[in-house]
């Protein structure tokens, strides 16, 4: 009976470290921003699928993909394949359920698979193309999403081994869930504004926020009132082409205030940035993006927008010295 006992809890205890290795390994590959060892180390996992998003915004697209590509990436252009869509006249929209199924589907990727997304690593705006990919797989249920930190760039430097030509993907179906808590809608941001029940978060450079200039989209000057700004730009490290350190993002981000937040900018790209360290890496689970951004929020002049925008400035603009 003494060895019935024992054995039976050997396999217990044997059970238990299986479940916590699986946990670990679980845990490991849903990182939300992974180095280019990692990757090198888990290229070959089952269920990993390498997403390369290169587009004209970072100077490159399908002719930089077909030319040099991390071993098995397949492409999917961030500014053409479909990511943003335009409804109600306003650009740069987050797709139905319906696109996206497709669109996640047709390049094989499932509820199951482990989407690595690859930016340039060229830039800020370039990191918000994989910040935004990121968000729009999370808001439709793909749960296991990384970004590979520093891109294509990063893995080059490394002296790891590209590939050119094109692979083709293998579609599946993908079944949608969403996740609305991700995601702010203009009547949302609207009682946001109002109630001021949540911290409005302005992701755009300064001038910007201030009403110095404007996205060629947006109908005004100016930002939501009640917004606080943070540029997503001070989350990136210009000369590694990376995100900062962690610490740093801890500092930039401490004098948010605490409580449910909403990030935006023009057309809610830089603000997928300020959404994915705030939300992902720093762990605040209230934090959502307005997709529509300013572009959505002016186009309806009804709703109210705070400047410190003059009227020098404007006379420097019709004199063609500003914005």
């Amino acid at each position: 009976m003494r060895k019935f006992f024992a054995s039976l809890l050997a396999a217990s205890l044997g059970s238990l470290m299986l479940l916590g290795a699986t946990f670990t390994a679980s845990a490991a590959e849903t990182q939300p921003l992974v180095s280019v060892s990692w990757l090198k180390e888990h290229i070959n996992d089952k269920n990993l699928l390498v997403l390369d998003i290169r587009s004209a915004i970072d100077g490159g697209g399908a002719k930089a993909y077909e030319e040099a590509h991390i071993p098995g990436a397949v492409h999917s252009d961030y500014d053409k394949a479909g990511w943003r869509v335009t409804r109600n006249d306003v650009p740069f929209m987050l797709p139905t359920v319906a696109e996206l199924e497709k669109l996640i589907g047709d390049l094989g990727i499932d509820e199951t698979t482990h989407v690595v997304v690859v930016p340039a690593g060229v830039n800020f705006t370039d990191f918000g193309s994989a910040a935004r990919t990121y968000w729009t797989l999370k808001v439709v249920g793909v749960n296991n999403v990384s970004i590979l930190d520093g891109g294509v760039a990063a893995w080059k430097a490394a002296g790891l081994p590209v590939e050119n030509g094109v692979k083709k993907p293998s579609p599946t179906i993908f079944t949608a869930t969403l996740n609305s808590k991700l995601l702010s809608k203009v009547d949302d941001v609207k009682k946001v504004e109002t109630a001021k029940n949540a911290t409005l978060i302005d992701a755009r450079p300064a001038s910007f926020f201030e009403g110095k200039e404007k996205a060629p989209g947006a109908k005004a000057y100016g930002h939501i009132p009640g917004a606080v700004s943070l540029d997503s730009a001070s989350f990136y490290d210009a000369h590694a082409n990376k995100l900062k350190p962690r610490a740093d993002l801890v500092s930039l981000a401490s004098n948010l205030p605490q409580g449910p937040a909403v990030a935006y900018c023009n057309t809610g790209h830089w603000a997928a940035t300020d959404w994915f360290v705030l939300h992902e890496l720093l762990g605040r689970q209230d934090v959502s993006l307005y997709d529509g951004s300013m572009v959505e929020w002016t186009a309806d002049a009804t709703r109210p927008v705070a400047s410190s925008r003059t009227k020098w400035d404007d006379l420097k603009k019709a004199l063609g010295l500003g914005s």
